[in-house]
């Protein structure tokens, strides 16, 4: 990667934005990165930022230290435990958004996990379209273990490991190595931990090689085909969506330079895809 372009630090999470790489980091690393209310917003408000900005590529979520995040703050849970109903909604609408707005980011996404991912910070993980972790990754729903359920994050876990996986974990809150990680889809890939780094800048490099209009393109695709069943609507929606890619100006680049046997030249990068 280039030299440094940007950096920006809240209280508890860390932005940096390098050759179109925007790299979302908590910064609790004394806390294992577990979030309370202070994270949510930061974090939210960060998302916000970065997927306006023009510039971003790709964003890649991190943590801080030796973990990915413990998820949730048990003392910030305690106090809300002290707070009122309506309190607690405002409060659980706000994780609720986060998840939303990263699971949507319109960018490609891409978790980095060392070390543990419980509660929460397995959402945030599933939330992101590419998970990477490494051989001591550590990951649970261990919110049952609390008298709780892992509720707004249920969604994007179960579409991440499936149904009948999601009812096991959610009610044994087992501990799950990265093998298991990997074989239930939470994780894409295992690299040792002196090799996560260097592939995700890989999985960064590839992804920018490709379409920037292309590849927002195709997370709005995969969401539809998810959500509707195939029929007409489907149809209708993948032959418009081709159609209309194929005569615009990104579509018309990419096929004249793998025609012409050349680098792409994406509107807005003017980095080295060779």
């Amino acid at each position: 990667m280039s030299d440094f372009i940007q950096e920006a630090n809240n209280s508890f999470v860390k932005v940096t934005l390098v050759d179109g790489v925007a790299t979302l980091r908590l910064n609790r690393p004394e806390k294992s990165n577990a979030f309370n209310a202070e994270v949510i917003e930061e974090l939210i408000n960060s998302l916000d930022r970065l997927d306006s900005n023009e510039q971003v590529n790709v964003l890649v979520l991190a943590g801080a230290g030796k973990h990915f995040s413990a998820g949730a703050d048990l003392k910030w849970m305690k106090s809300m435990g002290q707070a009122g109903y309506d309190e607690n909604l405002a409060d659980a609408n706000r994780l609720a958004l986060l998840m939303e707005r990263l699971y949507h980011f319109t960018k490609p996404t891409i978790a980095m996990v060392q070390g543990s991912a419980f509660g929460g910070a397995l959402g945030l993980i599933c939330c992101c379209d590419i998970a990477v972790g490494t051989h001591t990754s550590r990951f649970c729903l261990s919110e049952v273990k609390l008298g709780l359920v892992p509720s707004v994050i249920s969604p994007y876990v179960n579409r991440a490991i499936g149904p009948r996986q999601m009812r096991r974990y959610t009610l044994t809150a087992e501990l799950m190595d990265a093998e298991l990680a990997l074989k239930l889809g939470i994780l894409h890939e295992i690299v040792e931990d002196g090799e996560l780094q260097s592939t995700v800048e890989k999985l960064c490099q590839q992804i920018k090689a490709n379409g920037p209009a292309a590849l927002a393109s195709a997370k709005q695709l995969l969401d539809m085909i998810q959500n509707h069943p195939i029929g007409n609507e489907t149809r209708q929606y993948t032959s418009d969506l081709i159609a209309r890619l194929r005569v615009s100006e990104e579509g018309q680049e990419g096929l004249s330079a793998f025609l012409e046997k050349r680098p792409p030249r994406w509107k807005g990068y003017t980095g080295d895809l060779s």
